[in-house]
């Protein structure tokens, strides 16, 4: 959330900022300030009421002692009491209203980010690669593998719902093989911790975050809204350090962990996609970084460099977009998405989103980190995925079919599929590696 000093002492600023996102979110300062104005009051006429009481009740005592009437005193006291116990309840109503206003509230969008009305105003900042040239008809990735039998969206359907996924022989492989290939290459070479964790998250964790309150329909909630299956492993990995003070030379943390991700898509009818490019259960690589707010923006880059060599060593086509304001998550405040070229789609696809936070989840979850001056200060937060499936899995079976109907798979993904291949037949497997 937003620091309240800053809406308090530069409103203006943060309502022009806000006003860059085109959600209509400035208009909640001025409410937002009357409300924080009248709580301030209160608290301070309670406090002058405590003192008052106090300072009743030892002349009550006084008077005790020395044998004195005390009724007009004791009184005095009831009726201050009464004062206090009504100004409690309404500070109370005030300091919830006010953190309501302030979660719906989104982060400001960091100076440099270019400022436009809607994705079309994206920045493409770079591009890796070249799009494949294959030969003969460009088969889709639901036509690949239904074909290769490596997946089955109708018993997907059958058992779920539509919007899930069954990856089968081969498929399945692949999805397990580019798991484990992301997680070795972030961990062996790029340096984060691998962490496994629950895949049931509690509220007060998906506030955190950011998924709640304003996306609360898109997530699957369990045991009253008190539980959620995880959207993504940002949730629980964030999270492991909430309510702590960090050492600054622990930072910066970085974290990779896989998780399945759950997430309703409420509202997106009109938008679904053929096949597995839009569903409600997915696998994901996340990367996660807790860090100081003088290197968020140098790890940021770094994070996003991480989560692009995948798909390099992947031989994919991918370029590398700068969100504008309007189109930023709402707690992003710097944000790059990472599209993958997608042969079957004909079009870019996204695999990656990688933000920092700024301190905007950090005040969620009162994550702190110890200065050089021994001063407690909000850390910066940052995560990407490195990547998402199953749009990577979808981009790389149409960027590699051949025209003998087999899929040739990449070289750095070979001794994690155990074969060089994916053709037609029982194991639909084709040339093992055996070395």
């Amino acid at each position: 959330m937003l620091d309240i000093r800053l809406i308090r002492e530069k409103p203006d600023f943060v309502k022009d900022r806000l006003a860059t996102r085109g959600g209509g979110d400035e208009a909640k300062i001025d409410e937002l300030l009357n409300i924080d104005s009248e709580r301030r009051k209160n608290e301070t006429a309670l406090q002058q009421l405590n003192a008052e009481r106090n300072k009743l009740s030892k002349e009550i005592g006084a008077k005790k002692t020395s044998g004195e009437d005390a009724t007009a005193l004791i009184d005095r006291v009831d009726q201050v009491g009464a004062k206090i116990s009504n100004l409690e309840d309404h500070v109370a109503v005030d300091a919830g209203l006010q953190e309501r206003l302030l979660l719906e509230i989104p982060n400001l969008p960091r100076a440099s980010v270019p400022i436009g009305k809607d994705a079309s105003e994206n920045r493409v900042v770079r591009s890796w690669g070249e799009k494949p040239k294959l030969s003969g008809k460009v088969l889709d990735h639901v036509e690949l593998g239904t074909k290769l039998k490596l997946l089955d969206l109708e018993r997907a359907a059958k058992i779920s719902g539509s919007g899930f996924i069954c990856f089968t022989g081969a498929g399945a492989k692949l999805e397990r093989a580019l798991i484990n290939f992301m997680l070795d290459l972030h961990t062996r070479e790029h340096g984060y911790l691998e962490v496994s964790p629950p895949f049931l998250v509690r509220r007060d964790c998906m506030i955190g975050t950011t998924q709640l309150p304003k996306f609360e329909a898109d997530m699957y909630g369990l045991e009253n809204g008190e539980l959620f299956l995880a959207p993504t492993a940002e949730v629980p990995v964030t999270n492991l350090h909430r309510e702590e003070i960090l050492a600054m030379v622990d930072l910066p943390k970085k974290y990779v962990a896989y998780t399945p991700c759950f997430r309703r898509e409420a509202g997106s009818a009109g938008r679904e996609t053929r096949g597995i490019i839009r569903v409600h259960q997915f696998d994901k690589v996340e990367l996660v970084k807790i860090t100081t707010p003088k290197n968020s923006y140098d790890e940021h880059e770094k994070l996003t460099a991480d989560a692009e060599r995948i798909l390099q060593l992947l031989g994919l086509h991918y370029r590398i977009v700068e969100l504008c304001t309007a189109d930023l998550g709402f707690g992003a405040a710097k944000t790059y998405d990472i599209e993958v070229w997608s042969p079957g789609q004909d079009a870019y696809l996204e695999v990656s989103s990688c933000s920092n936070f700024e301190d905007f989840q950090a005040r969620r979850m009162n994550l702190r980190f110890k200065d050089a001056e021994s001063k407690n200060r909000f850390v910066h937060t940052l995560n990407g995925s490195g990547l998402a499936l199953p749009r990577l899995f979808a981009a790389l079976i149409e960027s590699y079919q051949q025209s003998d109907e087999t899929i040739a798979i990449p070289e750095k993904l070979q001794l994690y599929f155990g074969a060089n291949r994916i053709g037609i037949g029982k194991s639909a497997l084709a040339d093992p590696i055996t070395d």
